[in-house]
């Protein structure tokens, strides 16, 4: 005899003192929730002011633009281009 052999084919309780949730009341209750709400869209604005605000300096572009890259520093470090 197994655990639960004494329940298991006994009918389903149904309540006669609470009536039965509906299936989107059920639903509901497991559905996602934001636990702060607006926080989402918080950040969105703030991303937005800040990337409407940045600017890059004209400095640092240059910097980059003047970077050379030899040949001779891929031969050092062992790199064939072959990897792929």
């Amino acid at each position: 005899m197994g655990n639960y052999d004494d329940i298991i084919n006994l009918p389903h309780h149904v309540s006669k003192r609470h009536p039965q949730m509906s299936m989107w009341s059920r639903a509901a209750q497991f559905a996602p929730f934001s636990a702060l709400t607006g926080y989402g869209d918080a950040i969105k604005t703030s991303a937005q002011e800040n990337e409407k605000n940045y600017e890059q300096p004209d400095d640092d572009q240059d910097y980059f633009d003047q970077q050379s890259y030899d040949e001779d520093d891929y031969e050092q470090s062992g790199y064939d281009g072959d990897d792929y």
